[in-house]
């Protein structure tokens, strides 16, 4: 991701947010929160890193990885992974190529697990 693009970031994080079904979406504002603005906000530090996908010159998704304390936060050297697509580009595969490039760039970046909400992941 280019420094231009970090504010699409906000976009996803949006996105990741779990809604069950049959649930209305939340007000847009609530990225702001302050528990919700950590994943994004001042996004581009050295140990920040994002992969988006791209549709026809669009991006419709973003997998980046920081080391923050949120919920899932382990130490100083595991970072959080997050990951989300606009709703119409879910299930058709685009998050698990997002996540196949991932892994390795966190492993180049020598990294040997990632979290995502309290699971450690190794990589």
């Amino acid at each position: 991701m280019k420094p231009e693009e970090y504010p699409l970031l906000s976009d996803f994080l949006y996105e990741a947010i779990f809604i069950p079904e049959g649930m209305q979406k939340p007000d847009r504002t609530v990225i702001h929160q302050p528990e919700l603005a950590l994943y994004v906000e001042n996004f581009g530090q050295a140990d920040d890193i994002c992969l988006v996908a791209d549709v026809q010159g669009k991006p419709v998704g973003a997998i980046w990885s920081r080391i923050m304390n949120d919920y899932g936060h382990v130490d100083e050297e595991t970072p959080y992974l997050a990951i989300a697509l606009f709703e119409e580009y879910r299930n058709q595969g685009i998050g698990t190529v997002l996540m196949k490039a991932m892994l390795p760039r966190l492993k180049e970046a020598g990294y040997s697990q990632v979290s995502r909400k309290r699971r450690i992941k190794p990589i």
